[in-house]
């Protein structure tokens, strides 16, 4: 028997509201992922390629990677459009005082 869903419509295009929280939580899995792939495919010619592959050739990894970076690259382009940036230092691992981020 058939189930009814629900899907957007094709040619809707959604404001979409995201904090800093969701925002760093976006990056984080990004990083997760990026940390995924073998330290031999850690280039920047391998994170091209998969921007540039098409989405329905892709693997399932790729395809994660794909939709978090188009992700991310929307919620900064309109940052940077808003003003919304600040710029700070931060310090590195192996830096004296560095201590890991938190969420919040």
């Amino acid at each position: 028997m058939a189930i009814k869903v629900k899907e957007l419509k094709d040619d809707v295009i959604l404001d979409v509201k995201v904090n800093k929280t969701y925002y760093v939580m976006l990056k984080k899995t990004l990083f997760f992922l990026f940390n995924q792939i073998s330290e031999d495919e850690k280039s920047e010619d391998v994170i091209k390629n998969i921007m540039g592959l098409d989405y329905n050739k892709m693997s399932e990894f790729e395809r994660s990677f794909y939709t978090i970076s188009l992700m991310i690259s929307e919620i900064e382009k309109l940052t940077a459009q808003e003003g919304n940036f600040i710029e700070k230092e931060v310090l590195e691992p192996g830096d004296e005082g560095y201590e890991e981020p938190k969420l919040g």
